[in-house]
């Protein structure tokens, strides 16, 4: 695998000058072309995502040559919003640069939506976190011509998965969807690019994060676009997810944010995985809710309250109103992760922790 010393002089691509043209487009962005949606979704028992049905589109334009693809949203009952995590595309005559891939199912959706709007070769592929509504479609990717960059405890969960929930072996990863140039997220230089690229006129720099949504996060920067992918650690359609047996955790999520204030100007376009675009001031009511909810559970934590007990206070109560999607499930999994945090949190080992089981 590829070191950062050496990617930092391979990732260096032509550099295209602006045109004036696109100087004088950048004002009118970002454009909006299908907005996500705002809910409430219902879904029977048994119901299955009928991947058929779903669609990938343009959703945003961030520039002339900068573009947000998702999925159809009320299909997916794990991102009811918009199936999927969202995917990034920097195209141009230098080629094409993705940000993540979409669910392995849509793949195919995923490349006919990128050829509606360019033929360049895809070069370039950068993963945020492992989840495979944003690594789904890595191999298939990786047929087309693109290099995966990523994280290096990225790389690491992909080759050691996690033992199904019935105790058996994962199944042998793809090595054809595993990253293979990778960096790492360096605690005395948070913030720093790990790669830059100059392609089709735009500056991108990998920002590898420290565990938050998970341990091998990266954030992504467009420099002239003045936009910065931010995956999942901030979302505003449901309650926080800290992916803690990937090595996330809520307090790593505060820092996320916290770095970002630092990185983002204040009209900076953050754009998360799931929900709407926003800006750094957004995040701050998102920042208030981790730090309440932290305190509140620890309070009852240290009482000697159960799991069970602190479930049933309703501590999100005074964000439901404000917090779209959210649901039963939603609030459930963020208190019961508050809860093990705030007591005997395992160690990230090989990127992952062994979290306890709940009955």
């Amino acid at each position: 695998m590829m070191r950062t010393g050496a990617l930092m002089l391979l990732g260096v691509a032509a550099m295209a000058a602006v045109p004036a043209m696109v100087r004088a487009q950048a004002a009118q962005y970002p454009i909006t072309i299908v907005a996500p949606g705002k809910g409430p979704y219902t879904f029977p028992e048994g119901y299955q995502t009928p991947w058929d049905k779903i669609q990938i589109s343009v959703t945003e334009k961030m520039s002339p040559n900068l573009f947000v693809l998702h999925g159809s949203q009320g299909l997916d009952p794990a991102h009811p919003d918009a199936s999927g995590g969202r995917a990034m595309v920097l195209f141009g005559p230098d080629g094409v640069l993705m940000v993540d891939t979409q669910n392995r199912q849509v793949a195919e959706k995923t490349l006919k939506a990128i050829r509606s709007f360019t033929n360049a070769p895809i070069k370039v592929l950068v993963n945020t976190h492992i989840h495979g509504d944003h690594t789904g479609a890595n191999a298939f990717f990786a047929s087309q011509g693109a290099v995966i960059f990523s994280q290096e405890n990225l790389r690491n969960e992909m080759l050691r998965p996690p033992r199904r929930a019935n105790g058996q072996p994962a199944p042998a990863p793809d090595m054809a969807a595993v990253p293979t140039a990778t960096y790492n997220y360096s605690a005395s230089a948070p913030g720093q690019p790990a790669v830059s690229f100059y392609m089709n006129g735009e500056t991108v720099d990998f920002i590898p994060m420290m565990p938050s949504h998970t341990a091998g996060d990266t954030i992504v920067r467009f420099r002239n676009a003045n936009v910065i992918y931010i995956e999942d650690f901030y979302r505003n359609f449901g309650y926080p997810f800290a992916d803690q047996a990937n090595g996330g955790s809520i307090r790593g999520m505060l820092e996320a944010i916290d770095l970002i204030e630092k990185l983002a100007g204040p009209d900076t376009t953050l754009i998360p995985g799931h929900g709407t675009l926003v800006k750094k001031n957004d995040l701050l009511a998102y920042r208030g809710m981790l730090v309440d909810i932290l305190a509140r559970v620890t309070r009852w934590r240290d009482q000697g309250k159960s799991l069970k007990e602190v479930l049933a206070a309703n501590l999100t109560a005074p964000y439901d109103k404000t917090t779209q999607g959210d649901t039963q499930q939603s609030k459930d999994r963020f208190i019961t992760e508050v809860y093990d945090e705030v007591k005997d949190f395992p160690p990230i080992v090989d990127g992952k922790r062994t979290m306890p089981m709940h009955p």
